[in-house]
């Protein structure tokens, strides 16, 4: 019996109930791990305490920009420029990406001190705590955000029986939601840490010449809950929009391409397996004592890699099944699980210590923190070349492949399944990236309660290794970005369709010929809206889009610059103040620094966010369609490479720094020691607040844009 794609639809949520099922498994398989002694249970419930504080408070100034956004887009619905639904998978999209973000913060805290008692009996101990740990948010994004699908789509599809085209532009428009908290989550998570950790470096290890972590300095307990909130919140609603954006932009262009239901649900099934497929790859993962980076990296990279593998085989029975005339969407699914795979290896090439790129900088401390910073921009900005290139060529041949050039609308479609390819093992991929946070925290544990010089050397392999795999997860989640960004222009003018249709027209008039709107395609509505280069609303849209990439950098670097200056102040305070702290006499207050990262992240943080709300909007209402199609097009190149090369020479400054203090080119406490920390302060926001936040950049304007279509449609100047 061959089974009908409204059947085989119902996969997609069990499989979300299957990883929300294996997210709990971990989750109770890490509680039941011991917490360690006295002094590591009281750090650790110092973290959890504070990252629970600033979630708290970030989830208030969040509520209010969605009560406002909620009304805002009830009033587009009621005006009939958007579907009567889209204030409410608005508010699903928001509410589960952050309590996706929220689970996973809540297991990371748990699992710190956890990882560093269990590094006590070995290192594959330590490793299989933190990866297990990092799996719970691996799971728990991708089980949500397709849950979150599976529901819309039955409700809106199988109950009201809604045309498939109105499902899918509906259901596009709870990314923004996710979109929305994952920037918030995002911007003000990194000010946090960031904050914290450079004021925790240069007042700590440079100027009082203590080690990293250590009890006596006041910034050490925001530093590693800034870990959590940034790292771990953060990312996760990040990569639960991208997930969610990949999947709602093909099911969008699936329809638009004719391929009907099994088109939108052959990105579900792909998803679905994706998560099984992660489950088994966690299992995997394991390593022997005294590894090095290397066997490390490659004890991660096998549980991926045999992920990835087994989804071209999911792939290849699910395209036949659903889309028998288009085998060229397998190909598509490969090409996107090999940009992901290149964008990988090109981030740990020069991220890892393991790799020239990396020693070079640290050999560069030789002569001081300028020549370390020279050296680290100089490779960050190297490092863009390969993952562009990767997404470009991906691009081309994902399009050509499902034959875009007879039909670009199925190229299209083959552009978006490379995206969802991408992404379908993101169970897994997440959880690498997770993991290194909690490593750090666990490191941070173990000086703060001075555990053995063994315990400290497993920790610091792990926290090592831990941010090549950040550095891996964020180029990952940017290339996924792009990727998805292509595939939500094409959507953008689905949604513009739908937006004439509401207008009441019925008709395009296209180079002097009449189109019935039905039957235009996308090349129609180019032409109609003249969107080419010739036109200057385009080219005036796409150097505001640049600009803006740059200025959501800038905004970010210096609100980062001005928050670690309060921190700075402040430990010094405390330094000075405090008699006794230096001799380990007296206990700093922890608390203050704490509370001055969260005032400072919330306040830091509304700016950036709210001006890549407003800035599609306000292009939209002023140059129109074709502004904002130039306006996307800016972002998305600028970001991407802006983000590649931030990301990339964070990571580099950081790692080159620990490389340092292994004992190469002086080792700890020495002159080149102190250069490296010059250079990973100088990275610490480029690789945690704005490198990360431009891919949410990306993609939230994009969603904003698709949202508030009917409402350019209707309205602009020119």
């Amino acid at each position: 019996m061959v089974l009908s794609a409204e059947q085989l639809f119902w996969i997609a949520p069990i499989g979300s109930v299957v990883a929300l099922i294996f997210a709990f498994i971990f989750y109770q398989q890490i509680m039941q791990k011991s917490e360690g002694e006295p002094q590591m249970i009281k750090i650790a419930q110092s973290v959890r305490q504070g990252a629970m504080a600033y979630l708290k408070q970030q989830y208030k100034v969040v509520g209010i920009f969605f009560a406002f956004a909620f009304i805002g887009l009830g009033l587009l619905a009621w005006a009939g420029m958007q579907s009567k639904w889209v204030p409410f998978a608005f508010f699903t999209g928001g509410f589960f990406s952050g309590f996706a973000g929220f689970i996973g913060m809540k297991t990371a805290t748990n699992a710190s001190a956890r990882t560093a008692f269990a590094a006590k009996t070995s290192l594959n101990q330590g490793l299989n705590v933190a990866f297990r740990a990092g799996a719970v948010l691996g799971l728990t994004v991708v089980g949500l955000g397709l849950l979150d699908i599976s529901v819309w789509f039955a409700v809106l599809r199988i109950w009201l029986n809604y045309p498939l085209h109105i499902v899918t532009t509906t259901m596009l428009c709870f990314g923004m939601g996710a979109s929305s908290q994952a920037l918030f989550a995002r911007v003000g998570g990194g000010i946090f840490t960031k904050a914290a950790d450079v004021g925790a470096d240069l007042v700590g290890k440079v100027e009082a010449g203590i080690p990293e972590d250590d009890p006596r300095n006041p910034a050490t307990i925001a530093d590693n809950v800034g870990d959590n909130v940034g790292d771990v919140a953060g990312m996760g609603a990040d990569l639960y929009e991208s997930y969610c954006g990949a999947i709602l932009a093909t099911a969008a262009l699936g329809v638009a391409a004719g391929l009907g239901i099994e088109g939108v649900v052959a990105p579900l099934l792909l998803a679905a397996g994706g998560i099984l497929v992660s489950i088994i790859g966690v299992y995997l993962v394991k390593t022997k004592e005294g590894s090095s980076q290397k066997i490390l990296l490659s004890a991660l990279g096998r549980g991926i890699n045999i992920s990835s593998a087994l989804v071209v085989v999911i792939a290849l029975i699910v395209v036949p099944l659903l889309l028998p005339g288009h085998f060229g969407v397998f190909f598509a699914v490969v090409i996107g699980l090999a940009v992901g795979m290149i964008i990988g290896k090109c981030t740990e090439y020069y991220t890892s210590s393991a790799y020239e790129p990396t020693r070079r900088i640290a050999q560069m401390a030789k002569t001081g923190p300028a020549t370390v910073i020279i050296e680290g921009l100089g490779t960050g900005m190297l490092s863009t070349i390969v993952p562009v290139l990767s997404v470009g060529l991906g691009t081309v041949f994902a399009f050509t492949v499902t034959g875009g050039l007879k039909n670009p609308a199925m190229g299209l479609y083959g552009i978006g399944i490379a995206a969802v390819g991408m992404l379908s093992t993101l169970g897994i991929t997440l959880a690498s990236d997770a993991y290194g946070p909690i490593a750090d925290n666990a490191g941070g544990n173990a000086e703060m309660t001075n555990q053995p010089e063994y315990v400290r050397e497993r920790t610091d392999a792990l926290d090592s290794l831990g941010n090549t795999t950040a550095a891996t997860g964020k180029g990952f989640a940017i290339g996924s970005a792009a990727l998805t960004a292509l595939a939500l222009l094409a959507s953008y003018i689905e949604e513009v369709k739908i937006g004439l249709e509401r207008m009441g027209q019925e008709t395009l008039n296209v180079l002097g010929s009449v189109v019935p709107i039905q039957d235009a395609t996308l090349e129609h509505f180019m032409n109609y809206y003249h969107v080419h280069l010739m036109n200057p609303r385009v080219l005036i849209g796409m150097f505001i889009g640049a600009m803006l990439a740059f200025a959501f950098c800038g905004m970010t670097l210096k609100a980062v610059g001005r928050a670690a200056g309060a921190m700075v102040e402040e430990v010094r305070r405390q330094f000075r103040e405090i008699k006794g702290i230096l001799e380990g006499k007296a206990e700093p207050d922890y608390a203050r620094c704490v509370e001055i990262s969260t005032k400072g992240a919330q306040r830091e943080m509304l700016l950036p966010s709210l001006t890549a709300i407003i800035a599609p909007i306000a292009v939209g209402l002023v140059l129109g369609v074709p502004g904002v199609m130039g306006l996307l097009g800016g972002t998305l190149c600028t970001g991407f490479s802006l983000a590649i090369f931030m990301a990339n020479s964070g990571g580099a400054w950081d790692n080159a720094k620990k490389y340092v203090e292994e004992g190469n080119f002086g080792g700890k406490g020495s002159e080149e020691h102190k250069a490296t920390i010059i250079g990973d302060t100088v990275g610490d926001p480029f690789k945690d607040t704005s490198g990360p936040s431009l891919n949410i950049l990306i993609k939230l304007m994009t969603m904003v844009s698709i949202v508030v279509a009917g409402l350019v449609v209707h309205y602009h100047i020119i």
